[in-house]
């Protein structure tokens, strides 16, 4: 009986999820996904060497026909088929185990990025069987259809685990509500793409979608990424590997920000969704990083450390996306006003957007949006010739956009119609649609010079500049109030503190 269903992804997803019983979603992961993902370089194989069994000249044992068309060449013992005949064998763990050698020995890219988990003796025997009838039963039959079925069951699931295992799971992945707006808006459509904490490799993909969805050519994107956290380096590279993307990612277990794998190196895009607020990052030690063009990050929190390491490798019309927790807008504390007002005084800030709550996996901490660019006075994206936008930074509040996601009480999504309205606005402030032009929408979005931005002493709230009612004041979630209210109280303090300088040298003229 083959799967078919409307929405296989939830399907597959539920059925998968039922097996696993006491195990803790963390461990589970890497089960299902590794075996989802032999079932994937299976049929990938599978329908190359139908193809050239049709062609007398071909050797069908022979690795380097496969490589030629970037598929993966699956040794004999480590072929699904046989696997699947095993499914209830006393050893059919060790089995899988040793496919897994089998397969990265054969493919050097996939050196290391398999797991090797089954052959556990804690590890129930039904789980494995189980999931090897369930993923046997996904009928596939060799098309770029079936592939991008599977790419798409691969994401979803990395999406209910990172669910299932709550903050933590969430600190390795990326909603898919945040990568679309981030890839719509920047276009990543050709260059080098880099994510210097890439998690599971979600905005990869993503740039890979936005380009076929575009008619771009995949070929025509360079994929640079790191990450710290080995088992979460490793799930990204069976990410991009399922999606045929081949890129150069690194992982050390010192962090980017330590140990830059590509300090030399400069990218057109730059996609970012960086652990917020922390403060183990190696402050100290880095104090003179050539990085710090705005000034030196505070050692007890690595916001603005990320943001100025993303600056740094931008190319020259590089365009920079970070997902940043919403106190880095408006924070005053350890010298962060100052480095913020550098960044808008630099033009490096392009735009800001406030997201909505409850976008992220196991909590509902708000976040935003910030865009930087390398230079605003000029340059192209995507063919389209853009306006001098110096001297400007563009405001855009979707805090009330999006619902909850369907069967769930707590997380929330947007809509394809509300990441097209974020984009759309972008662009057209960019001066990219002349049909469309640019114009300021009262509770939505705003276009702020620096003046008026230096008038709010560089806090960089969206809400202040593109007003809000009342009833929109009383309906705004706690923890964004929360950071609102203080955000305007050290806005107030710095004003206070302003002034009593301002006092004091006036009376000292008098004297």
């Amino acid at each position: 009986m083959s799967i078919v269903n409307e929405r296989i992804e939830t399907t597959l997803f539920a059925a998968a999820d039922k097996m696993r019983g006491a195990m803790d979603p963390g461990e589970y992961k890497h089960v299902a996904l590794g075996l989802l993902f032999l079932r994937y370089v299976s049929a990938a194989f599978e329908a190359k060497q139908a193809e050239l069994a049709e062609d007398a000249h071909s050797d069908l044992e022979d690795p380097d026909e496969y490589a030629a068309e970037n598929v993966f060449w699956v040794p004999e013992k480590a072929r699904w088929s046989r696997l699947a005949a095993n499914a209830k064998a006393d050893d059919i763990g060790v089995q899988i185990d040793d496919a897994m050698r089998e397969i990265e020995r054969n493919n050097p890219t996939l050196q290391d990025a398999l797991p090797k988990v089954y052959g556990r003796a804690n590890l129930d025997r039904a789980i494995i069987t189980g999931l090897i009838e369930l993923f046997t039963n996904l009928q596939l039959t060799g098309t770029d259809s079936d592939f991008d079925l599977i790419g798409r069951i691969y994401e979803y699931f990395i999406g209910e685990f990172a669910s299932s295992e709550g903050k933590r799971g969430g600190e390795f992945y990326t909603p898919q509500s945040i990568v679309s707006v981030m890839t719509e808006m920047m276009e990543p459509t050709s260059g080098r793409v880099y994510d210097p904490c890439c998690g599971t490799g979600g905005f990869f993909v993503q740039s890979e979608k936005f380009i076929e969805a575009h008619q771009g050519k995949v070929d025509d994107i360079a994929v640079y990424g790191q990450e710290r956290n080995h088992t979460t380096f490793r799930l990204a590279r069976m990410n991009l590997a399922i999606r045929g993307i081949f890129g150069d990612l690194r992982w050390n277990q010192e962090g980017t920000l330590t140990r830059d794998a590509f300090p030399d190196e400069r990218f057109d895009f730059i996609l970012a969704n960086p652990p917020f607020n922390i403060s183990d990052w190696n402050g100290e030690a880095l104090r003179e990083d050539q990085r710090w063009r705005f000034g030196t990050p505070p050692v007890s929190n690595a916001n603005f450390a990320w943001m100025a390491h993303i600056y740094h490798h931008l190319s020259a019309n590089g365009i920079g996306g970070v997902v940043m927790a919403n106190g880095a807008m408006s924070s005053m504390q350890s010298g962060e006003g100052e480095i913020r007002q550098a960044m808008v005084e630099q033009d490096a800030v392009d735009c800001i957007v406030a997201l909505p709550g409850q976008l992220f996996f196991g909590t509902q901490i708000p976040a935003c949006l910030w865009f930087l660019a390398k230079d605003k006075s000029n340059g192209t994206a995507a063919g389209k010739t853009l306006r001098d936008r110096r001297g400007e930074v563009l405001f855009i509040d979707a805090r009330k956009m999006g619902a909850l996601i369907p069967g769930s009480r707590k997380q929330k999504q947007l809509s394809d119609e509300e990441i097209a309205k974020i984009a759309g606005t972008y662009h057209a402030w960019r001066g990219e649609t002349r049909e469309y032009p640019y114009e300021d929408e009262p509770g939505f979005c705003a276009s702020a010079t620096l003046d008026e931005i230096a008038k709010h002493n560089f806090v960089l709230t969206p809400g202040r500049y593109v007003g809000a009612t009342a009833a929109e004041e009383d309906d705004e979630p706690f923890e964004e109030k929360f950071e609102r209210l203080r955000g305007e109280l050290e806005e107030q303090f710095a004003e206070g503190r302003r002034l009593e300088v301002e006092i004091e040298a006036r009376l000292g003229a008098l004297g």
